[in-house]
Order: structure tokens, then sequence, then C-alpha cells
């Protein structure tokens, strides 16, 4: 009799007395000889996924009914890992003792084996699979044997390299290793270096070890680059006649001065009732043909990839910044969402059509916004002014009636960085968060709200973009972190998005401001790609979907086809049997490549950063305090947004006491407080642009208490800018 995988588990937790071999086990489920190759290949699914364990002799076991877990680890910097296992919601902690020889992001075993501090604790007992990494560091030859000391600060062994395996590698270089053997604790791992990089300040060097060390890609294969070519002749008559002809509609594009890859156009009319939003996204599922080559590239990349001064795009650029970009004068296809709002922002009804769009003027963030604070229009702008008021007016009203529906605005700085043609750091700052930066999110974030109710309502499978509440052990410790800081916000199982934006709205304006809504921003989870739809906590959306970007996001391409695949509102019968896997992988992935991503630009971002601040040593800032630890506290410095440390070691007025309560250093004879979100003016004392670390020495103790800043001293200081978290 065929079995499937809940039915082999289900019998050997209930039925089976004792442990057997896989062959007995068929025996017992009464498998024939015929299904015998089909049951073996399902037991050892079920021993990769870790459902099953295999025991002494062959025998197999229940891992849950062994006290065994199977998952993937997160090592710490700090050297302790954290076991991610999918589907339950608390990660089970394991300490560094017990990692055996796992590494950050491998397939494990573990144990269970009591509690560690309060937490329930385990010990790895196998590594399951490793998973597929580059070592990117510094090359080091001594007289008797060569090692790689790792750039990624959760590798805490350095890597060793026989000496056939070095690839002529200098001391001092930049290299790539790879891990050929590890099984001894008590040992370092064994690698060998498949390419050198270059020496550390060479040109080039520091954004292809971060290309390196995560892995991204490099180029496009000519297959890929081929077939997008062809995908960019792909514009015919029969194609354009079938689309609503909108070329003489008054479209237009609001992007960053030097994008390339214009996404999204927009319109706004005013009607009887209000007005009409229009939201015309570039129509790249009309170019990139599901299963192809070029589809498969995209959604292994899942997204484009931002770093300072280059881009890694998920699409050859003949269709990412030519053929599918809405460029100013050029007949483009769209897939556009038609919104009808009454006159206080409410949306009444919309609907969706492919149609085809001229754009009538490219514009940036900077000019809409000297448009609207001083009236005065270019000759772009002359062209949409009209236009542009009303999309003002209606933004307004969208961003009004969100906030009170309870979506939270985390404002947090971005980091600005200036380059010269050698790819060298000229400048750095904030990104300015503008009004009409604000303008084209809400319409954008209006265009995903309605295609995702649109599919809902249908009932048909659809990938969302979802944002679980928070977790209630994260949200205790947040709460307990404001109430010592002075703010009372008391948490619940059952808190409502509103009760969160009320509190952000309370500590507005405040020093410590940026550090309050950085904290919260850490107690939530991470928004995530899935079929299931929970809903988007963060924006209080009970739907929500990402359309608006399918240039730069897999995810957006992909609903673009579930979308255009609707008919009479159901799928045909063949794809809607299949759409659930598709969506369920895509998903998964697309989320993975993201959070890759994000930690890809974080990176870049601080190298470009601390080869900025080499050539400030011994300078004084003005910063905020980011962070306290047992052995000195981190300071972020204003207007440059680096972060660097004041080691207790430098501090020599006094012996300093770490009260980890209340996150803070004392004085024990003075009484000096060094807390979070205290303003301190400090040097520059050392900076290590390899390793990435900054060392700051004080030059002006902190205050008594930080001063609350009034709302005309904000005023400028908002200006600087401050942007949505993009993770929404």
């Amino acid at each position: 009799m065929k079995q499937n995988s809940r039915q082999i588990i289900d019998f050997i937790r209930q039925k089976s007395s004792h442990p057997m071999k896989i062959k007995e086990l068929a025996k017992a489920l009464s498998v024939s000889s015929g299904e015998y190759a089909a049951f073996r290949k399902t037991i050892k699914s079920l021993l990769a996924s870790g459902e099953l364990v295999r025991l002494k002799r062959g025998r197999i076991g229940v891992a849950s009914e062994m006290d065994i877990l199977v998952g993937k680890i997160s090592v710490t910097r700090a050297g302790t890992g954290f076991l991610i296992v999918e589907g339950q919601d608390e990660d089970l902690f394991i300490p560094g003792v017990r990692l055996h020889t796992a590494l950050d992001g491998d397939t494990v075993m573990v144990r269970l084996a009591g509690e560690v501090d309060g937490r329930k604790a385990g010990t790895v007992i196998r590594i399951m699979e490793r998973t597929r990494r580059n070592i990117v560091g510094v090359f080091h030859k001594s007289r008797h044997f060569a090692f790689v000391t790792p750039d990624n600060k959760k590798i805490h062994r350095d890597i060793y390299i026989a000496a056939d395996e070095t690839r002529g590698a200098k001391e001092g270089e930049k290299v790539v290793a790879v891990l050929t053997r590890w099984d001894d604790p008590h040992l370092n791992p064994e690698g060998k270096i498949t390419e050198r990089i270059g020496f550390p300040g060479q040109p080039g060097v520091d954004m292809l070890t971060i290309i390196k060390g995560y892995d991204l890609p490099e180029s496009f294969s000519d297959e890929v680059l081929s077939q997008a070519e062809t995908a960019s002749a792909m514009l015919t008559d029969d194609e354009i006649g079938r689309r609503r002809d909108l070329t003489r509609q008054c479209v237009y594009t609001i992007d960053p001065s030097d994008a390339k890859d214009h996404d999204d156009a927009i319109s706004v009319e005013e009607t009887d009732e209000g007005f009409r939003l229009s939201v015309h996204i570039a129509d790249v599922s009309h170019f990139v043909e599901e299963g192809a080559a070029l589809d498969k590239e995209a959604l292994q990349r899942g997204n484009s990839v931002y770093l300072p001064g280059m881009v890694i795009p998920m699409l050859p650029e003949i269709l990412s910044n030519d053929v599918c970009s809405l460029k100013p004068n050029r007949r483009r296809l769209a897939h556009s969402v038609f919104i009808d709002f009454d006159s206080k922002g409410k949306a009444l009804r919309w609907h969706l059509a492919d149609t085809l769009i001229r754009s009538r003027a490219k514009l940036s963030y900077e000019e809409v916004q000297e448009f609207f604070d001083s009236g005065q229009a270019t000759p772009r702008i002359k062209k949409v002014a009209d236009n542009l008021l009303l999309a003002r007016k209606l933004a307004r009203l969208l961003t009004r009636r969100r906030f009170a529906d309870g979506s939270l605005d985390f404002d947090l700085p971005e980091s600005k960085i200036i380059l010269n043609k050698k790819g060298e750091v000229i400048e750095l700052g904030h990104k300015v968060r503008l009004e009409s930066h604000r303008l084209v999110e809400e319409f954008m974030l209006a265009a995903n709200k309605a295609v995702a109710l649109t599919v809902f309502r249908l009932g048909q499978q659809f990938i969302y973009r979802v944002h679980d509440k928070p977790d209630m052990e994260k949200l205790t410790a947040f709460s307990a972190l404001m109430e010592r800081m002075g703010y009372s916000f008391p948490a619940s199982p059952h808190m409502k998005p509103i009760a969160f934006a009320r509190f952000l709205e309370k500590v507005k304006d405040v020093p410590e401001e940026d550090f309050i809504n950085e904290l919260m921003l850490r107690s939530m989870k991470k928004a995530v790609y899935q079929r299931q739809n929970i809903g988007h906590f963060g924006l209080a959306f009970n739907h929500y979907t990402h359309f608006t970007s399918p240039i730069r996001r897999y995810p957006d391409l992909l609903v673009h086809r579930l979308v255009r695949k609707l008919k009479g509102g159901k799928y045909p019968v063949k794809f809607a049997r299949r759409a659930p896997a598709i969506i369920d992988h895509a998903g998964k992935h697309c989320s993975e490549t993201e959070r890759i991503a994000e930690s890809a630009e974080r990176d870049a971002v601080k190298v470009k950063q601390m080869q900025y601040m080499r050539r400030h040593v011994g300078d004084h800032f003005d910063g905020i305090i980011s962070g306290v630890t047992p052995y000195g506290f981190f300071v972020r410095l204003d207007n440059v947004g680096v972060e660097g440390m004041v080691r207790v070691s430098t501090i020599d007025d006094d012996y300093y006491h770490f009260d980890e309560k209340r996150y803070r250093m004392v004085g024990r004879r003075s009484g000096r407080v060094y807390q979070l979100g205290r303003a301190v003016r400090v040097g520059v004392l050392r900076v290590d642009a390899v390793a990435g670390e900054m060392d700051l020495f004080l030059v002006r103790p902190p205050e008594t208490a930080p001063k609350k800043a009034g709302r005309k001293d904000t005023k400028a200081a908002k200006r600087k800018g401050k942007k949505r978290n993009k993770k929404r």
C-alpha cells in the first residue's frame, strides 16, 4: 500500500514498538515490491529534512520523539548559536562550546540539553549539510603553514591552507577560500584558496570583497544575454493593438536623479467624487518568458543589489535600463492600476489593465520638492505641474488616513555616500527624505494593497508581502528597556499597530528618537513573502503584496504573471495545481535573497564609511551613544552616520561599572553616566578599514541628563533626511 510522508511518521510514532530498519518498516506498512523504490526515496527525503533520524545499526526514528531537532544554525559574532527550525517561533540556544564544527548557515542536528540562563538549549550532534559559502579573508603565511583570517565575524576560526592549495597568494592579500574539511572542533578547519582578489586599498578590491563574500553574481551567461536581446524585440503591433492606449494622458516618473531603471509612472485626475490615481508599472512579464534561462536567472538572483557606486541587476541592462524602463517620450508596455478615491482619501473602487503609455517627463525627487517648496517650475515640471499639485493633495490625504489607521513610520537615517570616478569616498551624510519621496511611496502602497485585495477576494493562491505581529518575548524586552530609559510602553499579546504608532509619535523629536525607532524595529519580525496571508502588521494592512518594482524584485514579476493568468477570476486548472509550489518556492527563496542583499549593502556602506574616516583620525565629532557593552560603548557620529567604539580602557577619569539592566556605564566615584541616547563629543583614535572597525576617544562627556529638543530645534534636523524602512 502506498504511504505518504505523514502516514510513515505517524506509524513510527504511534504504532511501532521499537525503531526499525527501512526494510522492516516497509514490511510493517505492507509496502509492495513495486512500491519499495518510491518508499525508500520518501524515507531518504524525510531523513534529509530531519523529520526522521538514522540511529545505530541503520534503524529509523522520529526526531521529535528523541529530543532531536533539525534546522539551520545562526551563529552570532559573540560565538554562540541559535537553531532556527521551520514552523517554530522560538529559536533554540546553542552555547559556543556546544556548536561542535557548525558554521553559520549550516543545517545541523541538535539534541535538546536542558536550559542555559533560563533558555532552552541544545548541543549540535551532526552536521547534516554544509551551506555553500565563499570565505573571504586576509591570507597569512608563516614559516611552516598558511591560513586565512575570515572577514566574516561569525566565523571564529582561521582556515588552515595546505601548501599546495594557496594558488600563490601573498601575505596580506585578500583571497576567497572554501572549506574542505572540519571534523574536529579542537583543530582548525581546513580549506583551499579558489581566487585571489587583490590587496586592500587597490581600486575595486573593497566592493569585490563584498561581492565574493556574499557569493553575488558578477555577470550574466551568454544564454541569458542572448534571450534578453531577443526579448527586447518582442514589442509587436498585435501586442500594442490589444492594449489600452494611454499615450496621450499626462503620465510621468519620479525617481532618484541618477536612476536608469524606471519601474513606475503615475498620474492623478480630479473627479466628481474626489480623485483617480493611475499607477503604471513596467510590464516586465511580457518580455521575460516563464521558465526560460532569463527567468531562472532572475529568480536565482531574486532582486537587484545596490552597492555604493554600482548595481548588480536582477535583469540584463538591455531590459532593466532600456526596453522595460519607462523612459520619457517612448512607448512602453505597462500593467496599470486605476484607483478611485473620495475627497477624504478613501478608496472606492479599482481595476487593473494592460496598457500602452508614454511618459511626458522624467522627474527627480529633488526638482519636484523644489517645485513644491518654491512654486517655480522647471521646463520639465511645467509639462505636468497641474497634475503634480493634484498628486500632492491626494498623497497628503492618503498619508493622514494611513497614520490614523496605525501604520508605522520608522524614521531611520539612511547613509548617503558620494564617490569620485576612482570609487573613493568624497562625502558622507544622510539621504534627505522629502515630501516627494512620500508622495511616490503612498501611491505605490495604494497600488500594492489594491492588487493584493483583488486576488484575495477571488480566493486564488497568491504571493503576499506579510509582516507578522511582534514576538511577545522581544516585545517584553523592548518594554523593559523603554522603562529604563524613562518611557512607558506596556507590552501585551493583543497590541495593535496603532499602539506602536502612538508611542513613536510620543518620542518624536527627542535626542534618542532614532535609537528608539531602531530598537522597536529590531523587536519586530522581518517582513517576508509567502502564500499564507496574515496581513502586514507594520503597515496596518490586512492585504498587501509587492507589485510595483518588477525590474528589481522577482516577487513583483511573479505577481504580474499571477494576475495575468486569471481568467474569469480563476487560474487555468493546470496552472492552479502548480501554483502553490511555484509561490512557496519563490517566496522562501526571495525572502532569503532579500536578507542577503540587505546584509551585503550594509557591509558595503560600512566599508566605504571606514575608508572615509581613515582620513579623519584625530578629528572631533558630535555623536549619540548607540550601544553599551561591558567593554565600552558605541557612538554614532552626527551628520556622517558612522559608528565607532569608545573603549573603557581609554576613559581614565574614573573606574566604570557596566549596568546591564539600564544599558549604561556608571563612574564609581564621579557617578558620571554613559547611557544609550546620550550626546557626547568624541575624537577618532584609530580606523581599521580592513576589519571595518573604528576606535574613538572622549573629548567631552555627556550631559547629566539628555536634553529634549523642542519643536523649533528639530525642524532643521528633520530635513536631514530619514527614510521609511526598506523592508516594507
